[in-house]
């Protein structure tokens, strides 16, 4: 494990030096706790288990490498892993679970941003550190939240770029589950498309709710709409209800000819799901494909099999990487490589130590924000393929700096102040 580990990611290319141990509880000894906090049933259960999966590889690998090292000792991870079941207050509870029962030095979690704006205040009550791995609205900036994955320029404005100069769109059918990510989604999305002179009459928004399985009437009108051509679907459907959608868009004859679908929620875990030899041509906005070509991302993809079939977890050799995947996985090394920056588990000195902390993960470099607590990333642009692969049709030119807040909503550029941070007064 120690050699994969070393191949697989080179963590970290900001030294760590460890300085004298402060902060540190002392019951954690030479333990650290870590709060895992995905949904293992519900709605969200098809995207959010294999977060937990690779969260807990990732900490198995830093444990077989020596531990989190800190003060002279090495720490061994332990993974806290709760169940908010899809229950948006529930992740509320089930924070403050991890942080007050549990101990956590830190917690990788959350997939919808209203689970995550649940718990937010949380965090920002007890000054912790989340790490969020999915891509979101942006209009937010919390100094106890790291984003590594997309805020809507590294993701929705490309893709809506990609359609109008690859794919010749000239009609946007904006179709997403109802609730705060697709709405503040759409809104970007439609500031674009109007600043790029698409008449309002093109543009179409609808939603439908968590867990929605009847699209048969929205597909209709996405047919009618789609009629004579230049149309494209911009899909923010989250969880299972891609399945009955995906169906349903093919069942009616639709295909990526007719009307492409642009996903920002569809992923390789998400495709496992359905029968993707009707979905060849389909798009999705990522900023990680399992079908990079590279030597150190061929050995993440096989590592999350085998840790899949030893671990004896559904799917097994057949399971996939993919974005928020890469996203988890490489979020808990950078968390360690701050802790070792730092030399302490103290949050307030983690979060400074995370600034411009540059590294290897699966899928290339990247690259955390000098002070907005997101990710440099690059941008890719995938066609889904009938083996449920993406081929990459697109990239950035690379790294792309990550807005917390988008200047299509703030023209003005006056942007809120971030939130939460170090409190006079600890609990």
């Amino acid at each position: 494990m120690n050699s994969r580990f070393n191949r697989l990611t080179g963590l970290l290319a900001a030294a760590a030096m460890s300085a004298p141990m402060m902060g540190a509880p002392d019951a954690w000894g030479e333990e650290v706790s870590i709060g895992v906090l995905h949904s293992l049933s519900g709605t969200m259960a098809i995207s959010e288990t294999s977060l937990r999966d690779v969260v807990l590889m990732a900490a198995e690998e830093i444990n077989a490498a020596g531990g989190v090292k800190v003060g002279g000792k090495a720490y061994t991870i332990k993974p806290e892993v709760v169940d908010p079941a899809s229950d948006w207050p529930l992740f509320a509870e089930k924070a403050k679970e991890l942080i007050v029962d549990k101990d956590v030095a830190v917690t990788f979690g959350c997939w919808t941003s209203v689970s995550r704006k649940s718990c937010l205040p949380v965090f920002e009550e007890y000054n912790e550190l989340l790490f969020y791995p999915v891509q979101y609205e942006g209009e937010e900036q919390s100094l106890n939240v790291f984003y590594t994955a997309a805020s809507p320029n590294q993701q929705l404005v490309p893709a809506a770029q990609y359609a109008i100069d690859e794919l010749g769109s000239k009609k946007f059918y904006l179709l997403g589950t109802d609730y705060v990510f697709p709405r503040t989604a759409n809104k970007v999305l439609k500031a674009f498309l109007l600043k790029q002179g698409v008449p309002e009459a093109n543009i179409m928004e609808e939603y439908t709710p968590f867990h929605h399985q009847d699209y048969q009437t929205i597909v209709s009108k996405i047919k009618t709409f789609a009629a004579g051509g230049d149309a494209v679907v911009l899909s923010t459907i989250n969880g299972d209800s891609n399945v009955p959608f995906y169906t349903e868009f093919a069942n009616q004859g639709l295909t990526s000819d007719d009307c492409p679908i642009v996903a920002f929620s569809v992923a390789e875990d998400e495709l496992r799901a359905m029968d993707t030899s009707k979905l060849e041509g389909h798009l999705a906005a990522w900023n990680y494909f399992q079908s990079i070509d590279t030597p150190q991302n061929a050995a993440f993809v096989q590592a999350f099999k085998d840790y899949c079939v030893k671990e004896g977890l559904p799917g097994g050799a057949d399971r996939v990487t993919d974005d928020p995947i890469e996203a988890a996985y490489y979020g808990v090394y950078v968390w360690k490589a701050a802790v070792e920056k730092a030399g302490s588990f103290d949050v307030d000195k983690v979060r400074e130590a995370v600034y411009g902390i540059e590294f290897a993960a699966p899928g290339g470099k990247k690259k955390m924000h000098e002070s907005n607590q997101h990710t440099y990333k690059p941008v890719y642009i995938g066609e889904i393929r009938a083996d449920g692969q993406f081929d990459i049709v697109w990239e950035s030119e690379g790294l792309v700096e990550p807005d917390s807040y988008s200047s299509l909503l703030h023209p003005g550029g006056k942007f809120p102040a971030p939130t939460g941070g170090p409190k006079a007064v600890k609990h």
